[in-house]
Formats: structure tokens, sequence, C-alpha cells
């Protein structure tokens, strides 16, 4: 029997289920590919008759919550932007949520307690489990606080291991995907992109990551471009909050395989899947080598610890001469977030045989200025990310800096032979200006 017939009393419209959202209400939206789309068009279009409504949207919002970028009465937060959020954040449309490190017993980012979880799900299996699919993030949190839980059943949705899964019995209704929902894609690189990454990862794979290593990456240009680059290493582990593409083929090819990992031993563990394709997410599918866990238990920094040999891979859009990162700002505009970046830093420091490892090209063009990422100081109103004191091995397209335990002076120096030649001597002039070395 269909799904339909079997909870024909759960199912019905986007507009009639999103009826139950009251004025004050907070309503979280699932993360990612779990972002509910027909779910969130019904509930803007609602904008003007509700009020005092947040809306916890965070880590990909593909529904615009603002017609003809007005205000309105929602207040929308996110704790992680991406470019489409990036112009609402100018405009002062969305509130930014500086979220704290996490814990396995806590879920950070729930300062209070949600009304109404929407979220898309997997059509139920024959005992009434759905899957999140491709990503849990809090999701399994929310549910077990929310008072209202609405489903978008998806039938595009993966099955995986860890605690990816809820009952149908805790969904209040169901409504159907709209036929459009496709899977997230990698963006595109330019020319340039490729080269520098081409070396950084290479330099990572040979220099850095050993056989029986487990690791992490972060989002990127870079970073979430390094599985193929790994291909030549033995017994791989993966502990992550993102499982990027590449990773699939690895496992496959007996690369990754958890054999030496200390924690989740043989098990590709994340929060959610990055950007796939479509045979990739076929591969990975039912297969029970996949774990996908809340946030607060991947990202939480005694969780990373506990993992022996935890090599973790972020980038960041600037590095000052000191060790200090920034990955979340350019000046005080807010441009992505924090992240895992910091708990996956500070993590693997604390981890037998751990390593911190930051990747970025050493200049990016600013309204057709090439600028150098590695700078003397950062600009005012910039934040940090990890601070210097978990810094750790810094690698751009010009080689690699190991200052972790290193004097100012010897930092500054490593971090200078890295940087483009053509702003070394500037920087050079200003670290002795700026810090006496």
């Amino acid at each position: 029997m269909d799904w339909r017939e079997r909870y024909a009393d759960k199912l019905t419209t986007p507009e009639e289920a999103v009826r139950v959202v009251r004025d004050g209400d907070r309503v979280v939206i699932g993360m990612h590919y779990q972002t509910p789309l027909g779910l969130c068009r019904a509930l803007a279009a609602r904008a003007d008759e509700l009020h005092g409504v947040e809306i916890e949207n965070s880590i990909a919002t593909f529904a615009s919550w603002w017609q003809d970028d007005a205000p309105n009465n929602f207040n929308v937060r996110s704790f992680f932007l991406q470019a489409s959020d990036r112009p609402a954040m100018r405009k002062g449309l969305l509130d930014y949520v500086i979220a704290p490190p996490t814990r396995s017993d806590e879920s950070y980012w729930l300062d209070r307690k949600p009304d109404v979880f929407l979220t898309s799900v997997s059509p139920p299996d024959d005992d009434g489990w759905c899957s999140f699919g491709m990503s849990v993030w809090g999701a399994p949190e929310v549910v077990a606080v929310a008072t209202h839980v609405i489903g978008e059943v998806n039938d595009r949705f993966i099955r995986t291991g860890g605690n990816n899964r809820i009952h149908i019995s805790q969904i209040e209704t169901l409504v159907e995907a709209p036929t459009e929902w496709k899977f997230l894609r990698r963006a595109p690189r330019t020319e340039e992109e490729d080269e520098f990454t081409a070396v950084i990862c290479s330099l990572v794979a040979s220099e850095i990551i050993q056989d029986g290593d487990t690791f992490q990456l972060g989002t990127g240009t870079v970073s979430a471009a390094m599985a193929p680059f790994l291909s030549e290493k033995r017994d791989l582990g993966v502990h992550t909050e993102l499982i990027f593409g590449g990773i699939p083929a690895l496992v496959e090819q007996g690369v990754v395989t958890g054999a030496r990992k200390t924690v989740h031993p043989g098990k590709i563990v994340g929060a959610s899947f990055g950007p796939l394709t479509a045979d990739e997410f076929a591969q990975v599918d039912g297969d029970e080598r996949y774990e996908l866990y809340t946030m607060s238990h991947t990202n939480d920094i005694q969780v990373i610890a506990a993992h022996d040999n935890m090599v973790v891979i972020n980038n960041a859009l600037l590095v000052d001469v000191t060790g200090q990162i920034n990955g979340e700002t350019i000046g005080p505009e807010i441009y992505s977030g924090t992240g895992g970046a910091f708990a996956f830093a500070v993590g693997a420091l604390h981890a037998k045989n751990g390593r911190s490892v930051t990747v970025l090209p050493s200049t990016s063009v600013v309204n057709g200025e090439r600028r150098s990422r590695i700078v003397a100081m950062f600009p005012q109103g910039s934040a940090v990310t990890v601070t210097r004191g978990y810094a750790d091995i810094f690698v751009t397209e010009f080689g690699i800096a190991r200052i972790k335990g290193g004097t100012l002076r010897r930092r500054i120096e490593e971090l200078v032979a890295i940087a483009h030649p053509d702003f070394r001597a500037e920087l050079r002039a200003d670290a002795r200006r700026l810090y006496g070395v």
C-alpha cells in the first residue's frame, strides 16, 4: 500500500499545514537538504497576517521570506550565511546568530523552545520510520521539544544509519514535496581556483595526512575539494560535519575504511552530506557504513578530541601573520559563519596526534584589485574565528607553514613565506612596525 493511502488522515496541503503557526511562534526550518520548499512558500505567503514570528532558517535559505525584499512581520535568523543570504543580511532583513560551541548533551542553537518544526522527510517505511535524508543537523533534537512537527515527504530522500530517522507517529501532518526539488550542486570554480586548489590539496595529501588518520573537511573552495586527492592513502576514517563529494569513491576504493578510528570505528560519520551527485547519493543510500548524527555530536569538542590521529581541514577568508584565523566576516560584514571551524580546530589539537590545517589561496581579487589573504592585521571589525593559540598548520599554493608552539617572530616568518611573493616585503615591513619583530 502506498504511504499516501496508509497515512491519508495526516496528508494535507502546505497552505493548510502552516495554519498551525500563530503570532509570536518560533518556527524552526529543516536545514540544508531538509528545507521543505512547499511549506516555506506557504508560510511566507502568511507574512502579512502573522506578527512576531521568529523563523530559524540556518544553512540554505532556498525560499525567500520577503516579497520584493521589503521588511515584514517575520524575524528570520541564521547562524550561517550562504551566497543567497548575504543580500538580505546587507539590507537588514536577516538576523545573524553567533553560535557558541556545542556539546552532545545540549542544542546550542535552540535558545528558545520551538513551537513549530517544518522539515522534509523520506516516505515512511513499512514500520512507519521516515528518514531525514541527506541531512540530520539538529532535527532529532528539535523533534523532541517542538509542539508541532510537519513533514514534507520527498521520495528522493535516502536512508543512512546513525540517528537519521523519525517515526510517523511524531509527525502531526504530512504534505508532498514540490516536483522541482533538486540535489544541491557544487558551486563552479574558475580555472585559477582549480589550479590553486589542486596545488594546496596535493600538499595536504602528500605532507600532512597519513595512513590511518581520521579527517574532517570544512566547507569552502579548497577544503571541500580535498577527497579526490587522498586516493593513495590507506585506512582513512571520516568524522566531519559535512560529507563531501569524492568521499563515496574513496569508500569504494578501500581508501576510507575507518578501521583505525577510535570513535565509531568502521563508520563514515557526519551531520549532513554536502553537494553530491545523484550517482553518489544512490551509492550511499542504505549503506550502513554511513551514519548521520546531530551536529551537537559531530561538532562536540570532546567527541572530536577522542579521535586519535584527527586531521581537520578548514578554509579561511583571512589569516594574520600571528596566526589568527577569520573564516566568517569581511571587516564587520557577515560573510558566512563560525560553522564547525572553531570546534574542529580545538578538538583536533586536544586529540592524540591531532592536526588542524587551515587552507586558503594566497590572494583574492576584490573589485578588480588583487589582495593578499595573509595580512599583517585584520581590518577593523573582523571576527576571529579561531584564535592564534589554536593555530597549527597553514597551506597556500606557495607552501606549508607550521606555527604551533612557535614564537611570534617564527610565526611571522613562516606565514610570510607562504604569502604571495608580491606581498611579502610589505608584510614583513608591516609586521616590524606593528609587532617590533
